[in-house]
């Protein structure tokens, strides 16, 4: 003897697979019993939530195709396999290499975290620090949290040495090029310190490079 339950079950499993995801109120619709009921249901079929739209519409954990960060995006609802937005991300902030700060989040997550992220300082898996300036989650793990530390300040430090000069700057540099061709960007660096401009070797290197002015050849001494 047919089973209307799990006739019923089987058409809403059916249309998941069709529409990919759906909300409460339809599959409350298809199966005919109360959003308690369903609400077991979707927990009994292991569900995910989507992590956007107030969490309001579900897919079944055989239809997404998550990314390397574990997340899926079907026409603008965001899923995630670690669970609902603040499981995702600890999950994200633990394991990446230099933390997160509240714009990379945003990147990846694609949701405004603006009034969620300072609630993470007290959440037990993570730490906030403010390096350089500006806060950045890590992982409370304190072997991971040195490596993801040290990441971050060596990032940091990559992108200060590389900073483009202001166009003031770069007049000063190239001006200084033509009247001493002669010198290597190290030499021009320290001639243009004495002048008071605390400009790197790395950033004198780029302009050139920029500008075609740095010849990369064995027989040239830069």
């Amino acid at each position: 003897m047919p089973n209307p339950d799990r006739e019923k079950d089987s058409v809403v499993l059916d249309t998941f697979k069709k529409r990919k995801v759906m909300v409460i109120d339809e599959i409350t619709e298809i199966l005919g019993c109360s959003v308690p009921t369903v609400r077991r249901r979707l927990k009994q079929w292991h569900t995910y939530t989507s992590h956007n739209y107030n969490g309001r519409y579900y897919t079944l954990p055989d239809i997404p195709r998550f990314d390397e960060n574990g997340l899926w995006k079907y026409r603008e609802i965001l899923f995630c396999k670690h669970g609902n937005l603040r499981q995702a991300l600890i999950h994200l902030i633990i394991h990446s290499p230099a933390g997160l700060t509240t714009r990379e989040a945003e990147g990846i997550l694609q949701v405004s975290m603006g009034s969620f992220m300072p609630c993470f300082r007290n959440i037990p898996q993570v730490r906030r620090e403010k390096p350089a300036g500006q806060f950045v989650y890590f992982s409370f793990d304190e072997q991971t949290f040195i490596q993801q530390k040290e990441k971050r300040l060596k990032d940091i430090e990559r992108v200060r040495l590389i900073r483009p000069p202001t166009d003031a700057e770069a007049v000063i540099i190239l001006v200084e090029r033509i009247k001493y061709p002669h010198l290597s960007v190290e030499q021009l660096s320290m001639r243009l310190n004495k002048r008071g401009l605390k400009i790197r070797p790395e950033v004198i290197r780029n302009l050139f490079e920029h500008h075609g002015i740095l010849k990369k050849t064995s027989d040239m001494q830069w």
